[in-house]
């Protein structure tokens, strides 16, 4: 894993690679590769995600996410990536630091997604992985934390072979496709030993 920072600390530009892939905060630019993406993979992240809105696939709605995401960077608050293939710059997927707490917490929550393409390949394994190491390295974070649905069993062994530890169930805890779901709660410290420390 290497990270590359290009600016301020909370600058927009802020890459990180890992294994075959790299991850970079979204742009205009990303848009149609993005919509072709979500379009496709409708079906299989339905489950898994909050309700979509009406107009979530239009270039507006893209373009207002954009300029949210870049408030809550400059706001210190989350730290939004698409992640890429290295080889040909496929769009896999997405992965969110977010629910950033600092003083006596100095804590972060993942969210990710993988496109139906790319699902079960390693890709988000790898992401995961490069972007603890961001967390821990380049936003001194002492403590990520994920979630999961309990029915959710491939993206609970992603996190475990992260070296994430379970350490409880949350009731009711998000609201994903229309109802309130539990969620298992998993988190990774910066002391921990596991992939993450082992790569340095």
């Amino acid at each position: 894993m290497a990270l590359f920072r290009i600016g301020a600390p909370h600058d927009n530009a802020n890459f990180i690679r890992g294994e075959g892939l790299y991850l970079r905060p979204p742009e205009m630019r990303d848009f149609d590769q993005w919509v072709a993406l979500r379009v496709e993979s409708r079906d299989f992240l339905t489950p898994w995600e909050p309700t979509w809105p009406a107009d979530d696939l239009t270039r507006t709605s893209f373009r207002r996410r954009m300029r949210r995401q870049a408030e809550e960077i400059d706001r210190d608050e989350a730290y939004p990536f698409f992640i890429f293939r290295e080889g040909d710059h496929a769009l896999l997927g997405g992965l969110t630091i977010g629910q950033i707490r600092r003083g006596v917490a100095q804590a972060g929550t993942f969210g990710y997604w993988m496109g139906a393409p790319h699902a079960g390949k390693g890709h988000m394994t790898k992401a995961v992985r490069a972007a603890a190491g961001f967390g821990f390295a380049a936003l001194r974070l002492h403590r990520i934390e994920a979630a999961c649905l309990p029915h959710n069993a491939p993206s609970m062994r992603l996190l475990e072979r992260n070296g994430f530890q379970r350490e409880g169930l949350a009731r009711a805890y998000l609201r994903i496709n229309g109802v309130w779901q539990d969620h298992v709660l998993f988190a990774l410290l910066e002391t921990d030993v596991g992939p993450v420390r082992r790569e340095g």
